[in-house]
């Protein structure tokens, strides 16, 4: 009997990385966007995204070349930085999630809108996100979330389950060594929505995972309020926790694929 695969749902949005296709001007903006962000970074990051900016081996003066991101950080966490056109689907996300895909755009804002884009580009998926891939608690973490989201259909339960998502990827604090650090993308990649934490213009409340669900996502304004972690363990305990409530498959199952 023949077996069916599957196309993958993801698969009508992958794309290749035409690298040798940017331009000077473009990687000139890359390094001035990169150069805005890293004095700030340098104090107010958390460890794990400083070392792992090093391990997938980003550039100040370069744009990243997506495959030999994926050549560093495949042998470490088992993931992959994909190329895919744009926008995606919440079913395509989540599976490209629970594959160890992260699914990245490749272009890159305009000199005249370093400040802010509308929507993702190659600068907050790769250095707001990807350095996070190379920490092995983090990496399972978002396999995992994944795993469990391609798993539900009630856009109710997965708008709840987001804002786990949202307070710990996008925008994500951790305390340590008695201080404040940021790791979500949104934090990392944002002058803006960084500073409006570090100058105390929004209230850092303790990790609770009631609260965070409890608490809607407003993508129109700066937060107000934002959730600190002590650990990456917390957010992957979390996740189990959510899992065990909604009554689905536990998603501590391995979903490396190596």
């Amino acid at each position: 009997m023949a077996t069916t695969v599957r196309t993958p749902s993801f698969a009508p949005f992958l794309i290749q990385q035409d690298y040798d296709s940017y331009t000077q001007e473009q990687h000139e903006t890359w390094a001035e966007l990169v150069s805005r962000r890293m004095p700030q970074l340098a104090k107010h990051a958390a460890e794990e995204y400083l070392e792992g900016f090093a391990i997938i081996g980003l550039r100040a003066d370069r744009l990243p070349n997506l495959a030999d991101i994926s050549s560093r950080l495949g042998p470490r966490t088992g993931w992959n930085t994909v190329s895919v056109s744009g926008f995606m689907p919440g079913p395509a996300f989540f599976e490209m999630l629970s594959l160890r895909q992260f699914p990245t755009t490749t272009w890159l804002r305009k000199r005249d809108s370093l400040e802010y884009t509308p929507e993702p580009d190659i600068f907050h998926d790769v250095f707001g996100h990807v350095p996070m891939h190379a920490h092995p608690v983090f990496a399972d973490f978002l396999a995992h979330y994944g795993q469990l989201c391609a798993g539900i259909e009630d856009e109710a339960i997965l708008e709840r389950i987001g804002r786990l998502f949202w307070y710990t990827v996008e925008f994500g604090l951790i305390r340590q060594h008695g201080r404040v650090k940021v790791y979500g993308s949104g934090l990392i990649s944002s002058n803006g929505e960084c500073t409006n934490v570090l100058e105390g213009h929004c209230q850092v409340r303790d990790f609770s995972l009631e609260a965070v669900l409890n608490t809607p996502v407003q993508v129109d304004q700066m937060h107000k309020v934002l959730f600190a972690i002590e650990s990456f363990e917390q957010i992957y305990e979390a996740l189990q926790q959510v899992a065990a409530d909604a009554g689905v498959e536990d998603p501590s199952s391995p979903a490396r694929i190596v």
